[in-house]
């Protein structure tokens, strides 16, 4: 689901709360050692996400968070914040040659370039986590 989330509206907020989960405590981050990724460059998107990327001039840059059923990932365009928001059961990540992450949920995509040890390092947690925290069956969705 790509929401606009640059104004705090409860509505939006418990529709993400819905899908992935409220935000870690500051204990469960401390023991994870963090949640969010490095600022990562977008190399290509899906045609709604490109749609609005196109609006600015700026450098396409993303970070993603995580939460306990999924991942939030962020982007800007004008002066305007939007969301792409994937639950571990939707995500698929794919490691492309050149150092390219692929972030897939249904329709929409999103590539950046993994040109850190830093952000190879981030992906491993989330499909670690992902592996930890995964329902085993129907019943525990």
């Amino acid at each position: 689901m790509l929401l606009n989330v640059s104004y705090n509206n409860s509505e939006i907020t418990k529709k993400i709360d819905k899908q992935v989960g409220k935000p870690f405590t500051l204990k469960q981050r401390f023991e994870m050692g963090g949640i969010g990724s490095p600022k990562l460059i977008i190399t290509d998107t899906s045609i709604e996400i490109r749609n609005l990327l196109i609006l600015d001039k700026n450098r396409n840059t993303c970070n993603i968070e995580m939460r306990p059923n999924g991942i939030i990932v962020r982007f800007r365009s004008l002066l305007e914040t939007y969301a792409l928001v994937v639950p571990y059961y939707k995500l698929t990540l794919y490691k492309g040659d050149s150092s390219v992450y692929s972030i897939y949920k249904d329709h929409y995509f999103i590539k950046v370039a993994s040109d850190t040890k830093a952000v190879q390092k981030f992906f491993k947690k989330i499909l670690e986590y992902r592996a930890d925290n995964s329902p085993t069956s129907i019943e525990d969705l």
